[in-house]
């Protein structure tokens, strides 16, 4: 794990268990490396507005697909799709394969509204990259939401499937 996310979680107070894997760039590739990594895994999608250029991260569970249309009509907008690689670079420091909650620690214009799938933000324990894809955190309920509203005082909480 990178310093910066270490220092992070320790500085609010965030529990956490790390664990090494390959590195994984797919759900699929995920369920192979990953199967020690307890809790729900979940994937997150950096995605962005195409007329006004509004970034979001969606935090679901990695078993699911997201329904594009359905978040569209959740949060009251037109036409919503992946951002580019550029842009991930840009406003979370990440690349494509390792987009994490985490990421947001680097969004320091507040750019990234974060939208969490109900599945998660109500699930036990939970797990995700942090920042890089040959790791994996586990967090209790507890932590995730103190780390998700570390970044965000109003994360969108919706049912995505």
């Amino acid at each position: 794990m990178e310093k910066y996310v270490e220092e992070y979680l320790k500085k609010n107070g965030i529990e956490y268990r790390l664990y090494g894997h390959p590195a994984v760039f797919t759900c699929e590739e995920a369920e192979i490396h990953c199967k020690d990594v307890p809790g729900m895994a979940c994937k997150n999608l950096f995605l962005r507005e195409k007329d006004t250029g509004k970034f979001f991260l969606v935090i679901m569970p990695a078993s699911e697909r997201l329904a594009m249309k359905k978040l569209e009509k959740i949060l009251g907008i037109k036409k919503l799709a992946f951002a580019k690689e550029e842009e991930l670079f840009y406003i979370l420091k990440l690349t494509p394969g390792a987009v994490s909650p985490l990421g947001l620690v680097n969004d320091m214009n507040k750019m990234t509204q974060t939208v969490v799938d109900s599945k998660v933000w109500n699930a036990d324990e939970l797990s995700f990259h942090p920042n890089l894809n040959t790791e994996s955190i586990a967090l209790s309920n507890t932590a995730f939401r103190k780390l998700i509203t570390s970044f965000s005082a109003h994360p969108r909480i919706a049912d995505l499937d």
